[in-house]
């Protein structure tokens, strides 16, 4: 088949990343909110700026689908 079709312009998909991040990296600030958590969640955006902290993974992977992002898991 040769037809050509036109798609139009594709949509950039807007991308976050999601790390597990040890709460002993925090500042003090944060570690004085979340007593006895030993690891939080970042998500990021493509640039590493830090958009959100929450204590539980499938939370940021909402948290980011909420928002129209494509999150990501970072090792």
């Amino acid at each position: 088949m040769d037809t050509k079709f036109d798609f139009g312009e594709a949509e950039t998909q807007k991308i976050v990343y999601v790390r597990r991040v040890a709460t002993s990296t925090l500042p003090q600030e944060i570690r004085a909110q979340v007593p006895g958590v030993d690891a939080l969640y970042a998500v990021h955006d493509a640039e590493g700026e830090r958009l959100a902290l929450v204590q539980d993974r499938s939370l940021a992977f909402v948290l980011a689908r909420q928002h129209e992002f494509s999150p990501v898991s970072v090792h």
